[in-house]
């Protein structure tokens, strides 16, 4: 699918809205909140992306260089899926009764959907291997994973979410209108054909399952990192040592792994919450006979649209800084005034000598 953020403006319509012809007036709160979604969205995500670019001196290394440039890509492809799918849901409140099953516009319109709902899936995905490598392997990573290989992964992803988009172009599956007859999409209800929708629900579900695999993994391996190095520097020889271990412990807990890990477990948080009920939901209707138009389906992907909007806030919020004040902050308040004052009966000493 895609960053949908066209069919979270759309409202719900009355029975009376439904049976009206492409001449009806369209609703002046759905332009407005289509507006609106559209230019948040892009804002967050190019001031996510101002950040990022601020921020790049800390990538200096080859092995973070990877990272950056699949946050990058997530980031890139949230803003083109707002602004692009924003365009199209102003076209439509614009212009009612434009999408019709079929037409140019409404294959255009789906194909928008599927491909940048992959690649968002895709990249998070991408992103949670390349740091589960980094912090479970990280000889290999340093040695193998390079930036040349993040934009082949990239390119890989972009052009398999591409190929799947296009497919019904090339008679392998159709995009048809859906209810409330503002969106495109795979036949989600009762249809002969239902390989493509099965194909990009069970592609989202694995991207989900394994983000969160390896997330788990990672943070299980930083968590264990922490508490050896923090039992190896901790000596029975007084509490100067035990403040210096705490110390030394609350730096390795802030370190640029650790932010890396907090925004991607953030972002595969929010994939799992928002992209969850939509993939699962439709999966589960293709194994189903009815084929009524079903309001959990708008709803869930209301809730994906979501997704696009929340990610670069994760970016926002999660930075060094603000992870330091809320992760470290507790060990620092303590530790400046114990090492100054280890400082100070050092120099005392030295003085008296």
């Amino acid at each position: 699918m895609t960053t949908p953020s066209v069919p979270i403006n759309v409202s719900f319509p009355n029975v009376s809205a439904t049976n009206t012809t492409s001449t009806s007036v369209p609703k002046p709160n759905g332009l407005g909140m289509s507006l609106f979604t559209m230019l948040f969205g892009a804002i967050s995500n190019l001031t996510a992306l101002g950040i990022l670019a601020r921020s790049r001196g800390r990538f200096r290394r080859q092995s973070k260089k990877s990272f950056l440039l699949l946050t990058v890509a997530l980031l890139v492809a949230d803003l083109l899926g707002h602004v692009i799918l924003g365009a199209f849901a102003l076209h439509v409140h614009l212009n009612q009764g434009v999408l019709q099953t079929g037409e140019p516009f409404c294959n255009v319109f789906g194909a928008s959907m599927v491909f940048f709902g992959l690649c968002s899936l895709f990249f998070g995905f991408a992103m949670a291997v390349e740091r589960c490598v980094a912090i479970t392997q990280p000889f290999f990573h340093v040695s193998m994973v390079t930036a040349a290989h993040a934009k082949s992964v990239v390119l890989f992803l972009s052009t398999f979410a591409l190929v799947l988009a296009l497919s019904p172009f090339f008679s392998t599956g159709s995009y048809i209108l859906q209810f409330p007859k503002t969106w495109c999409f795979l036949p989600i209800h009762g249809s002969a054909d239902t390989t493509l929708v099965l194909v990009f629900s069970s592609l989202g579900l694995f991207a989900l399952f394994f983000s969160l695999f390896c997330n788990i993994v990672s943070g299980l391996a930083l968590l264990h990192a922490r508490i050896k190095s923090r039992n190896g520097n901790t000596t029975p020889s007084g509490s100067s040592d035990r403040r210096a271990s705490t110390a030394s412990s609350a730096s390795l807990f802030c370190t640029l792994d650790v932010e890396m890990m907090v925004q991607l477990a953030a972002v595969t948080v929010v994939s799992c919450v928002c992209w969850g009920p939509f993939l699962i939901h439709i999966f589960m209707k293709q194994f189903k006979m009815h084929t009524e138009p079903d309001l959990l389906v708008l709803i869930g992907l209301r809730m994906a649209a979501w997704n696009q909007i929340l990610d670069p806030w994760v970016y926002i919020l999660l930075r060094r800084k603000m992870l330091t004040r809320l992760c470290c902050g507790r060990y620092y308040q303590g530790i400046p005034t114990s090492s100054n004052s280890l400082l100070e009966s050092r120099r005392n000493t030295i003085n008296l000598q």
